[in-house]
């Protein structure tokens, strides 16, 4: 039997520019690589250049997103930020018009770090200065998706002898080394963690406000330093 690696499937050779280090087909003839989410389950599932653009493309839109929410996370009326908002949709649709001319994997790679950085460094700004209490919740979604990161650089560094470790352990424990698996889960819970701070701030504010008017004492505090939850204690009698 040909090693997993250069099986072929149901999808024919991989037309991708990119090809992560899963073994192909070793699980299914339907399915060269498993993997999270509807576009990136397309490109892993065929190898396909056309389904690479499903899993890589809305990286640069989500992002955008992200980065236009935390830029505009402190307004107190309902308006649109009109210079950004074709700031961002411009910056996407030109990567979008490069990456289809140019196939090139690494440009795609500058682009999506240049959006993490900006996200990066704008949400440090919060946790440190504007609002501390959320520091908990700030540093585990940093840490989480970094994680992502490292191990995602490691499959691709030294993927030829995970795979030669792999071929030596049972198809359980060696799902457990799948890095770029890892990736994806990390990476995900740690936009969703994102997410979560900039939705604490807005619900914690408008709850910590309220009670306040009420005259009860509410007092910020956080599970494993890193869940926040409100305590509210009833007013002090005189």
């Amino acid at each position: 039997m040909a090693p997993a690696a250069d099986r072929e499937g149901y999808w024919g050779p991989p037309t991708s520019t990119l090809e992560w280090c899963e073994e192909n087909y070793a699980v299914s003839y339907h399915i060269a690589e498993f993997s999270v989410g509807l576009g990136s389950w397309c490109f892993h599932m065929t190898l396909k250049y056309e389904m690479q653009l499903l899993d890589e493309l809305p990286m640069i839109y989500s992002c955008c997103v992200f980065v236009y929410c935390l830029y505009e996370c402190f307004k107190y009326k309902n308006t649109v930020n009109y210079p950004l908002l074709f700031l961002l949709i411009t910056y996407s649709f030109i990567v979008s018009i490069v990456y289809l001319n140019l196939k090139e994997p690494v440009f795609h790679q500058i682009m999506y770090g240049t959006l993490v950085s900006i996200i990066v460094l704008r949400s440090v700004y919060i946790v440190l200065w504007v609002y501390p209490w959320l520091r908990g919740l700030g540093y585990t979604s940093l840490t989480v998706f970094l994680m992502g990161f490292f191990l995602w650089n490691v499959d691709n560094i030294f993927c030829d002898k995970l795979r030669a470790l792999r071929e030596k352990m049972p198809p359980v424990v060696g799902a457990v080394t799948q890095f770029h698996a890892w990736w994806h889960i990390l990476t995900g819970l740690g936009s969703y963690l994102h997410i979560l701070l900039r939705h604490a701030f807005l619900l914690f504010f408008s709850l910590y406000t309220r009670t306040l008017f009420l005259k009860h004492r509410p007092k910020v505090k956080f599970v494993f330093g890193i869940w926040p939850i409100l305590i509210v204690e009833p007013p002090k009698k005189l």
